[in-house]
């Protein structure tokens, strides 16, 4: 990997209909420069996750062209879903991975937003590192009131963001069809995130609705009868964390992102949940990760499951796909999941 390296992550609000999918996966134009490496679409979150990897103006080329087709192909007006969103391409980062600064990706960033909403008249939002604002750094805050609050953030009425907050950095300021065709766009550069999953065996997703308000590093906010808030910390400050229902598998789910692997790895936000949910007598039944993984994520939780101190890191790999029951709902491949093994692989 001499060469710059960055990763693309957009997430689609489209993961049931595969030829709408399939035409947006279709207008990537790949090559050796910028390879699609995995697109994981979720019928119950409706969303598809999309990985690109490759040279930053390919990638970068990639990403305008999934936006255009996403914006010609989704309609939010009949979007629903259990995943919060803002718009038909939700959030798209840039992720350096060799090479490559994480200024560079946000300049990306403010580059892509700005083509693309003087291109198609949409609203678009920086984030993370390319955030205009320290305000407007998470996406949970920018995504406050979901695509169905948009039109009162624009059209001032809205009660839950601040002027900081409230209006896109590039696009319309106002409320049209356009808009409520599009909804918002979300245009950033972060750290490489691991969007993980722990599945919960039971329907309802009461233990893992808990188990997310514990773990997640926001907590929960106590109200009390007479109108009195407390927000009360969790416990993980890496962890970004909700629980919701699985229709699909008939169980519930623990949907979480691990912000800062190195500071909060995957074994222990599994371990956690374990822990947690056997205090409520309800079993874990496995976990999955969504897009793609470091692979010293992986080596580090094959040690955790690991008895044999010499292991390779292809047997480390395998403990923690097994500890971590990542092939029970699909199968995990290793070498299209790891992001330096898939890069190796040339997986499209």
């Amino acid at each position: 990997m001499d060469q710059p390296i960055i990763e693309c992550v957009p997430n689609i609000s489209e993961g049931i209909d595969e030829n709408v999918i399939g035409e947006i996966v279709k207008s990537i134009t790949q090559s050796d420069k910028c390879s699609v490496l995995s697109v994981e679409p979720d019928a119950d979150y409706n969303r598809t996750v999309i990985t690109i990897a490759g040279h930053p103006e390919a990638v970068y080329q990639a990403a305008f062209q999934l936006i255009k087709s996403s914006i010609e192909l989704i309609d939010m007006r009949t979007h629903k879903g259990e995943h919060p969103r803002l718009g038909v391409v939700d959030v798209c980062p840039f992720i350096p991975l060799s090479n490559y600064t994480m200024e560079d990706c946000s300049n990306l960033a403010e580059r892509l937003a700005k083509d693309v909403s003087n291109q198609f008249g949409v609203c678009t939002f920086l984030y993370g590192y390319a955030a205009t604002n320290p305000d407007r750094k998470l996406l949970s805050t920018l995504r406050k009131g979901e695509y169905e609050g948009l039109k009162d953030r624009l059209d001032n009425n809205d009660e839950i963001h601040g002027e900081s907050t409230r209006l896109p950095d590039f696009g319309p300021k106002q409320w049209s069809e356009n808009v409520a065709k599009s909804g918002g766009i979300t245009i950033g550069a972060r750290d490489i995130l691991i969007a993980y999953n722990v599945n919960v065996d039971e329907k309802d997703a009461v233990v893992a609705k808990k188990i997310g308000s514990i773990i997640r590093g926001s907590g929960r906010l106590i109200k009390t009868l007479d109108g009195k808030k407390m927000r009360v910390r969790g416990m993980i400050p890496e962890i970004q964390g909700m629980g919701v229902t699985l229709e699909s598998h008939s169980i519930s789910q623990v949907s979480m992102n691990i912000l800062d692997v190195n500071k909060c790895s995957i074994h222990k936000a599994f371990e956690i949940c374990k822990s947690i949910a056997n205090d409520h007598s309800v079993k874990l039944k496995g976990s999955e990760l969504v897009g793609l993984v470091p692979l010293s994520a992986m080596v580090e939780s094959g040690k955790w499951f690991s008895n044999n101190p010499n292991a390779s890191t292809e047997e480390l790999v395998e403990c923690a796909i097994n500890g971590l029951g990542l092939s029970q709902l699909e199968h995990f491949d290793p070498k299209q999941r790891i992001i330096e093994w898939a890069l190796q692989e040339g997986v499209n």
